[in-house]
């Protein structure tokens, strides 16, 4: 089939705009006929009549000539006959009343495909225009397109780099965000290659030229955006798939009815009950439902072909940072050396990183901010690019950032960089006065309603899930493996995710989510391309045909339950109204019906019909929270996380006792106590007899918390058990050896238990809170001061 580009917001506003004077004017005509044949002036009611099917036979007509110049014969060619047939037998009621029909259909379905959509200005507005171009102690500013391969481009702090080059300088901190989607800042080193459109995050840099403007990365990516919107033909309507064997049928019974009567009237009497007006109004009238339907919970889409696609859509290929992932790095752990507190380690870190712009110390600052630690301003602050700050902190020095190596790293250190190894992650190392005090264990984390997202994906028909990511293949394999990922793509440019969209549409119909301006192009190569507009950038979002408003991953799953919906009850309504429709076909073609009769029976079929497609504006939410028990869920969800911080206690305390430091074991042993006793039991309690109670209903049934509260009386049993070896150490004055195995069997066995626990929680109960992420950022303060509620 030809393809054609996507239509302009002024051709669709044009296009809405006749529609609606094609309405307003066959609607006139009508009326002001009824109005001159009922005061006797029949000559004026039937010339009203003819102009109004006349008027609505020229988009008629010419909506046939398109669709054969597609290609396809649609059943608009029905309307078509029947309009000319109805003035050719005299029958202009029946005319008018068509007309009238058709322009309803036209305005319906011109209205689900109105919510325009803008060029993709973002990607435009944003590409530099202007170089610094050195030579010598001479620089001079000129227009982007007079810079040749091998001139020397200098670039500002917080500017883009305008083309391809290799970095002339000792080192560049890039965020390359842009065209990766890592939020990450990088260290580019001198000889090393940077690409067009990633922002300068360090200090003044110069590179050298390796391509023209027109050839470098960022000329590519608005190319490939302007490229695959152009790909998507406009969407073949659910009334022309009936054509197929609907033309054919009409025609026969046409043809019959002529041929046994000798009746043209007859004739065009069938051809007026077979109007498809039930087609041409319940896909509109279902679809523009839907679209309202899906306004209502955060989900934009622009166009009724998007939903219908989304309905259909059997592959779903995910961008990682900020669609799967919450998109900015977080502190998910304090490590504190010997003789200090994972309060003080964060506090003193967040103090001295106040004045970084480094991606990490956004992330640290903001962490403390948010646990309400009272910061200090840092004086003689020096920011070492690639290396991270230095700062006098409370009269100490204060370093943040890249461990230095040391001849013999205590053993805390060794066994968190092992376990930082194992996991993917990152951490900011803090030193204080020259020696090594903890650790900021930073990573981006896994969307909590991300895994029930794509459980719920999967049961409405998704055959395949793809993530594709500008990251390394090791967190990318892990998020894979939670996940439960089909195929895994790293490393991936936006060309390689262009390329990989267009091999998945090839064989399915798809959806492609994310939320960067790198992947705009692959958005609009998709079948279906979502944006996760609440944090996403602006190209992205106008390259899409959907966008979330709401920062919620699970609303690609209700935008496809309402696509879903949407299309099987315009399904239901077409295809019951062409089953009246056919059985008025038999009563016209036996003479039971004249043209005017058998306009106004369409006229019925059609109200029937419409208010069977408007059931897609209704529709129970998958899980339907009461503003009680959300505020249960942000409540237990914000203790969670503060608990976890303190979790590491347990493996601490088990590292001491290993470690032989029975009189350190033994009170690391109390505190342990102290934190399961005080804070995690009253917890745990206070879920099974507050919040699972409220979930039972909105899950359907109590069975659905039933594992978790089996879990709480697991962990419950173990935290008694540690109490015990407790109780026996003071007895005796210190810890046992012949405690030892018993007790960190308890120990490992418990943290794992809890982290467990707390996955499943947040997964399945806390990722049902209206507004998880924001709702627990609001709250965190003020439950730190009451974590058990």
């Amino acid at each position: 089939m030809p393809t054609e580009p996507r239509p302009t917001l002024l051709q669709r506003v044009s296009r809405h705009g006749l529609s609606i004077a094609l309405f307003v004017v066959t609607s006139a005509g009508l009326v002001a006929g009824v109005v001159g044949a009922l005061t006797g002036h029949h000559h004026v009611a039937d010339a009203c009549w003819i102009t109004a099917t006349g008027v609505a036979l020229v988009p008629a007509t010419w909506s046939v000539i398109v669709g054969i110049r597609r290609g396809r014969l649609g059943v608009d060619i029905i309307a078509v006959l029947a309009l000319v047939g109805t003035v050719l037998v005299g029958e202009y009621l029946a005319g008018a009343l068509i007309g009238v029909m058709f322009a309803s259909g036209q305005a319906l379905e011109t209205a689900a495909s109105t919510r325009a959509t803008k060029d993709l200005r973002e990607l435009v507005d944003r590409a530099p225009r202007s170089a610094r171009l050195r030579a010598g102690n001479d620089v001079r500013r000129v227009p982007l397109e007079e810079v040749v391969v091998g001139d020397l481009v200098a670039i500002g702090p917080g500017e883009l780099i305008p083309l391809d080059g290799w970095v002339s300088t000792e080192n560049a901190i890039l965020d390359e965000s842009a065209l990766t989607g890592e939020p990450m800042h990088v260290e580019r080193r001198h000889g090393e290659d940077v690409r067009s459109g990633v922002l300068n995050a360090g200090g003044p840099v110069e590179i050298v030229a390796t391509a023209t403007a027109a050839d470098s990365t960022y000329a590519g990516i608005v190319r490939l955006a302007q490229e695959a919107g152009a790909e998507n033909a406009q969407i073949v309507r659910l009334a022309d798939r009936f054509a197929l064997w609907f033309l054919p049928f009409v025609a026969a019974i046409v043809a019959a009815a002529w041929l046994a009567s000798g009746s043209a009237t007859r004739a065009v009497a069938v051809l007026v009950v077979a109007t498809p007006c039930p087609l041409l109004l319940a896909a509109p009238v279902a679809i523009v439902s839907g679209l309202s339907r899906a306004a209502r919970f955060g989900v934009v889409i622009r166009d009724g072909g998007a939903l219908e696609n989304l309905g259909r859509a059997r592959t779903l290929l995910l961008d990682k940072t900020g669609t799967v992932t919450m998109g900015r790095p977080t502190g998910s752990e304090i490590v504190a050396g010997p003789g200090v507190t994972a309060d003080e380690i964060l506090r003193v870190a967040a103090s001295a990183d106040q004045f970084s712009a480094h991606v990490f110390a956004e992330a640290i600052v903001r962490e403390a901010r948010v646990r309400g630690l009272d910061l200090v301003v840092p004086v003689d602050v020096a920011e070492q690019q690639g290396t991270g700050v230095s700062a006098t902190v409370d009269g100490h020095r204060v370093t943040v950032g890249v461990l230095a190596p040391l001849a013999e790293p205590p053993r805390w250190v060794v066994t968190l960089q092992n376990r930082l190894a194992f996991d993917g992650t990152a951490a900011a190392w803090v030193t204080i006065d020259g020696v090594i005090s903890g650790a900021i264990v930073l990573n981006d984390p896994i969307r909590s309603d991300a895994p029930r997202t794509l459980r719920r994906l999967r049961a409405q028909g998704l055959r395949r899930v793809v993530l594709l990511t500008g990251d390394r293949p090791e967190p990318a394999r892990e998020i894979g493996t939670i996940l439960g990922i089909d195929d895994i793509y790293a490393e991936q440019s936006p060309s390689d995710k262009v390329a990989r969209v267009r091999s998945e549409t090839g064989t399915a119909i798809t959806v492609m989510v994310g939320d960067g301006v790198n992947d705009a192009p692959a958005l609009a190569a998709a079948s279906v391309g979502i944006a996760m507009g609440a944090r996403g950038s602006s190209a992205s979002t106008e390259a899409a045909d959907v966008v979330l408003t709401a920062d919620r991953l699970d609303r690609v799953a209700d935008a496809m339950v309402t696509a879903q919906r949407a299309r099987r009850i315009a399904t239901q309504s077409a295809v019951g109204g062409m089953v009246m429709s056919c059985i008025a076909m038999g009563f016209a073609a036996f003479g039971l019906l004249t043209p005017a009769v058998g306009a106004l029976t369409q006229e019925l079929i059609d109200v029937a019909v419409i208010l069977n497609a408007m059931r897609a504006l209704g529709g129970r939410p998958a899980v339907d929270i009461d503003p009680r028990t959300d505020a249960m869920l942000v409540r237990f969800s914000s203790e969670h996380d503060h608990m976890r911080d303190e979790l590491s206690i347990l493996r601490e305390t088990a590292e001491l006792i290993t470690g032989g430091d029975r009189g350190a074991a033994h009170a690391a042993l109390r505190r342990t106590d102290d934190f399961l006793r005080r804070t995690l039991l009253p917890h745990e309690r206070a879920e099974d007899t507050d919040l699972y109670p409220a979930l039972a209903r909105p899950l359907g049934s109590s069975e659905a918390t039933a594992p978790m509260s089996r879990m709480h009386v697991e962990i419950e049993h173990q935290c008694q058990r540690l109490h015990q070896h407790l109780v026996l150490a003071d007895s005796a004055g210190a810890l046992s050896a012949d405690q030892t195995d018993d007790l960190l069997s308890c120990l490992y066995g418990l943290h794992a238990l809890l982290r467990l626990h707390f996955i499943q929680e947040e997964e399945c109960y806390f990722s049902l809170a209206v507004d998880p992420a924001g709702a627990l950022t609001r709250n965190r303060d003020g439950h730190r001061a009451n974590r058990t509620g």
